[in-house]
């Protein structure tokens, strides 16, 4: 019997990760491609599927825990495949924190150069906390807004 995963339990299916199986309409996969897209759905697959992390925005604290647990209940990886499946859902499913973030954490949530990180965390400090989605886009520059844009949802001020 399998222990109840942190998640919680579900009748999900696995997203296949291999380009060659996909079928049509899974060619738009909500998982975006990168390192420990594979180890998410071998080590997910037994208790619930991937989809789990869809509706759960974390921050990367809360991301290790509940990895921590879901080990503690049964499920099964490598160091290297849990430390891989932390940084791809803190990159991709995190909440952005925008006026606490260091720099190297807002260059790999907002997927913008570090370059454009260090103009935001400067602005924070010259003018103060930024207050909106506006207030990033200005600070960040016209090149990062579509991709600030496409985060919106994961912003926190």
């Amino acid at each position: 019997m399998l222990g109840v995963c942190a998640f919680g339990l579900g009748a999900f299916a696995q997203t296949p990760s291999s380009p060659n199986s996909l079928p049509a309409q899974a060619a738009q996969s909500p998982f975006p491609p990168g390192p420990g897209r594979d180890a998410l759905f071998k080590v997910c697959k037994d208790c619930h599927g991937p989809e789990s992390v869809l509706g759960n925005l974390k921050t990367r604290a809360e991301w290790s825990k509940t990895l921590d647990e879901m080990a503690a209940n049964g499920a099964t990886g490598t160091d290297q495949e849990w430390s891989q499946i932390l940084d791809y859902l803190a990159i991709n499913y995190s909440l952005i924190l925008v006026n606490k973030a260091t720099a190297k954490e807002l260059a790999e949530t907002l997927d913008v150069s570090p370059a454009i990180a260090e103009s935001i965390v400067q602005a924070r400090q010259n003018k103060g906390p930024l207050a909106s989605i506006d207030d990033l886009k200005r600070a960040a520059g016209a090149d990062a807004a579509p991709k600030i844009e496409a985060r919106k949802d994961r912003l926190v001020f």
